[in-house]
């Protein structure tokens, strides 16, 4: 185990967020088998985001529930922004969550499993009712299936990062040629589509991102409206395009052991809560999306609403990565989503 490791850990603990936390790291991470009779099941659940969030805000919902069935019996708490105790971002919950330190945590896995990078590719879904369908249907289950077997991981559902949008602070972007040499952070999974469409991809953390769009040295970024506002990047950018370019989910993942652990009641209350939250997450993620809007507005925005055929070019423009994935992926998969 590295030191950086072990101090974060250390942090962890010192929050009173993780119980003896470098002492489970020395022992080689194995979450303990734990039981009533030798006191509360510890649940710690987590994310990369404010507590205002739809995916924070439905932790919580899961929490309650099962503080309400199993009161005492449960020690629930939660790390809604792990980078707010020292973590460098979403991607030290696999750890976390894969070493016991954390029971549960969500985070974008758009990479490295082929059926979310088929769920992510542009302008797949036409809106969210066909999204919601493929997740809930054969799309979800199918990458339930594969992060599964490649991981310590079980899922217990996807929240909804939802549909992206692009936002610079150059200019209005009503067609792919207004996106012509705009530098614009990305996911890596849009790194080929922003190149498609004429802009500089930077694949940075949003993180990092951040103060390169307040200082101007990154032109504009891509997000769902909410995580426009959540996280900050609204207020250094003026011009926003509610381009629907590509939908992306987030799995929500427990620690095998800790979970196989629990008393089978406990398990299966947190399977029910979590399939509610879910829904819940959706339904704030909505809310969210209009009042995100509201606010960008508000603070001097402009939104550019696409007219069908100015979609219609966007789609155009990215045509050649459904070539690509006829050659990457299988046609079995590509025909869950209609390719």
């Amino acid at each position: 185990m590295s030191r950086r490791r072990f101090l974060k850990a250390s942090t962890l603990a010192g929050m009173g967020l993780v119980a003896g936390a470098p002492d489970v790291f020395a022992a080689g991470a194995q979450p303990a088998r734990q039981a009533r009779a030798s006191g509360p099941i510890r649940i710690i659940m987590g994310g990369y985001g404010p507590s205002t969030t739809s995916f924070s805000r439905s932790l919580k919902f899961v929490g309650d529930r099962l503080e309400s069935r199993f009161g005492d019996d449960v020690d629930v708490r939660y790390v809604y922004n792990i980078m707010d105790v020292g973590y460098g971002g979403a991607s030290d919950l696999y750890w976390l969550v894969d070493s016991g330190l954390m029971a549960l945590a969500y985070r974008t896995m758009s990479d490295g499993v082929p059926e979310l990078e088929v769920a992510a590719l542009p302008f797949v879904f036409s809106d969210l009712v066909d999204a919601r369908a493929a997740m809930d249907g054969p799309l979800g289950r199918a990458a339930t299936t594969r992060i599964e077997a490649d991981s310590n991981f079980l899922i217990l559902g996807f929240f909804e990062n939802g549909f992206r949008h692009v936002s610079n602070s150059v200019r209005p972007v009503h067609t792919p040629a207004d996106l012509n040499g705009l530098s614009i952070r990305c996911l890596g999974s849009q790194a080929r589509t922003f190149e498609l469409l004429g802009a500089q991809p930077r694949t940075i953390s949003l993180g990092a991102a951040i103060p390169e769009l307040e200082a101007r040295t990154i032109d504009g970024q891509e997000n769902p409206f909410e995580n426009t506002v959540s996280y900050g990047p609204y207020r250094f950018q003026r011009y926003h395009t509610a381009t629907f370019h590509s939908y992306l989910s987030r799995p929500i993942f427990v620690n095998r052991q800790s979970f196989d652990a629990w008393p089978e009641d406990l398990q299966a209350e947190m399977r029910t809560a979590m399939n509610d939250a879910v829904i819940h997450q959706r339904e704030l993620h909505d809310q969210a999306e209009i009042d995100s809007a509201t606010v960008i507005r508000e603070s001097g925005g402009e939104i550019v609403e696409l007219t069908a055929e100015q979609r219609a070019e966007f789609v155009a423009a990215v045509a050649p990565i459904y070539a690509d994935a006829d050659a990457r992926y299988s046609r079995e998969l590509l025909g869950v989503v209609g390719l």
